[in-house]
């Protein structure tokens, strides 16, 4: 068996799609993850149901931690398949499968059919793919279009002609909607990545050679418009987006997720299970082909661009902090084309190599899917949607609904309330003491829109919504604040162990209102309000 691959010749062409198919199912399987799928998929329904596609806004306060090409998408998805996690879900998952699908198409151009599809597995069955894929935050589409826009330089630089200037258009276009899905990051580190690479390869005179001004307008034209907007509407948001949480996220030691210089070694050996390695083992054989100065027999140009995306994206990335796993996520596809590679060369000769290739594509894929369960099974025991169903069934559109000692981001998502909930705290103590939390995120948003701070209540508003009967207040079964003995009135409606929701009593006695009906809550994909009646 020379180069063929484990799955028959007159179909394996097709083979990859079976992997976004599986995608699209893992996405759909486990309930919102606590903070950053709860938020960022709110923020995108706040979106489409409010109508103002200008400024994101999480509880109906804006939230400028992260331009808005996520939020835009997630309202579009959602417009068309409903509010719900798979919604939401869907436009990460569909950038995962383009940053698989360039890297194929990328890989068959420099190193054949075999080597592309090989490293479309790799990829594909690893958790960069199944599980980051499907994960609601901007680290997979950064991710993504920093690999398209270095593929599409590299191509570029690489046509045999010259340099080719429609890639290198792309290359641009995908470094604006870099820029619009996490910032910066999305134009500098493909900046980086292909300007040590210019400089190993000694192309500098194919610089003079791009398409800078057609290429430079085209990125204006995708990614200024918004920041301008915003700007004008939110005089500071962008001292506040770029200096606080981008430079000062990478510079400072006070924000949260603090790690070791060595957290992303970690990071991709998670993330490209159990391939990563194979990757250790090119490095070591290529360090000692350069160190006898012998020819590694590929394309030297294509593999010293995937080492220098990997080394320059990791190291910059190491230097700060505060470290995050999906940070990892854009070197993914370089290493799995330097795993293809070193599979051909030794592995794809050898009569049980496809074989081998095969079991450790199903451990990849076991490995995925048992984390997604494990990930699910987690989420679930702190997730709201039982709580959320409660407060469909029984809390009214016009009711105050409240909540004191935490921020339940995915209740509002499953509630699907129109209505912001009012956030109960001392803030003033808060103003002086809170960390990087969501304390602080939601009093930053304050700052751009001060009738939205409405919404955070002190203390004493609990005095006031006891004696309504039209009032709710949520409570996580840890809540110091609140207690009976404090508030004396609250009438307990619903305790699922991990939240409780709280009603207000009409002081003249009067009999609570009765649940709502079962057809309200099933509009909302929720059932089950016959068991949601009043204690």
């Amino acid at each position: 068996m020379t180069s063929s691959f484990f799955i028959p010749s007159r179909w394996r062409i097709w083979s990859l799609w079976l992997l976004p198919v599986l995608l699209l199912v893992l996405a759909g399987v486990r309930p919102l993850s606590i903070p950053d799928e709860g938020r960022y998929a709110e923020v995108g329904r706040w979106m489409l149901m409010s109508g103002d596609w200008l400024t994101p806004r999480i509880d109906g306060i804006p939230f400028f931690h992260k331009p808005p090409l996520l939020y835009w998408l997630e309202a579009a998805s959602m417009a068309v398949f409903g509010a719900t996690p798979w919604a939401a879900r869907l436009v990460v998952a569909l950038h995962a499968c383009l940053m698989l699908g360039l890297m194929a198409a990328c890989v068959r151009h420099f190193a054949g059919a075999d080597v592309a599809r090989r490293a479309g597995w790799v990829l594909g069955t690893s958790m960069t793919f199944l599980v980051a894929g499907q994960y609601v935050n901007t680290d997979m589409m950064v991710a993504t279009w920093m690999g398209v826009a270095i593929w599409c330089f590299a191509r570029a630089f690489m046509h045999d002609g010259g340099v080719h200037a429609n890639w290198a258009r792309a290359g641009f276009v995908a470094c604006a909607l870099g820029v619009l899905s996490k910032g910066l990051i999305g134009l500098l580190l493909p900046g980086l990545v292909l300007t040590v690479w210019v400089a190993y390869t000694w192309q500098w005179r194919k610089i003079l050679a791009l398409p800078w001004l057609s290429g430079l307008l085209l990125f204006a034209v995708v990614a200024l418009p918004w920041f301008v907007l915003a700007a004008r509407e939110h005089p500071d948001m962008l001292a506040y987006m770029f200096g606080k949480h981008q430079f000062g996220r990478y510079t400072a030691t006070t924000f949260n997720n603090a790690r070791p210089w060595w957290f992303y070694g970690l990071a991709v050996t998670v993330l490209l299970f159990p391939w990563i390695f194979f990757v250790a083992a090119d490095g070591v054989q290529r360090l000692r082909q350069r160190m006898r100065q012998q020819a590694s027999g590929d394309n030297d140009a294509w593999v010293a661009l995937c080492w220098i995306w990997v080394i320059a994206i990791l190291g910059f990335f190491s230097i700060p902090n505060s470290k995050l796993i999906g940070y990892a996520l854009p070197v993914m596809p370089a290493l799995a084309t330097l795993v293809a590679l070193w599979w051909t060369r030794h592995m794809a000769a050898r009569t049980w190599g496809a074989w081998a290739f095969g079991a450790l594509s199903v451990l990849g894929i076991t490995a995925a899917t048992v984390a997604n369960d494990y990930a699910g099974a987690y989420t679930s025991a702190r997730s709201t949607r039982g709580v959320a169903q409660a407060v469909v069934c029984q809390v009214g559109p016009g009711d105050v609904l409240a909540v004191v000692d935490d921020y339940p981001y995915d209740v509002m998502f499953y509630a699907q309330r129109q209505r912001p909930i009012e956030v109960i705290q001392d803030w003033v103590r808060e103003e002086r003491e809170a960390g990087d939390d969501w304390r602080r995120e939601l009093m930053d948003g304050v700052a751009f829109d001060k009738p939205a701070g409405a919404v955070l209540q002190p203390m004493s508003r609990l005095v006031e919504l006891r004696t309504n009967e039209h009032a709710w207040v949520l409570a996580p079964r840890w809540h110091q604040s609140f207690n009976a003995q404090t508030y004396i009135g609250f009438v307990e409606a619903y305790n699922d162990g991990s939240w409780i929701l709280y009603r207000g009593v009409n002081p003249q006695g009067k009999s609570p209102r009765a649940a709502k009906s079962p057809e309200a809550a099933e509009q909302k994909g929720l059932r089950g309000c016959e068991d949601q009646g009043q204690k």
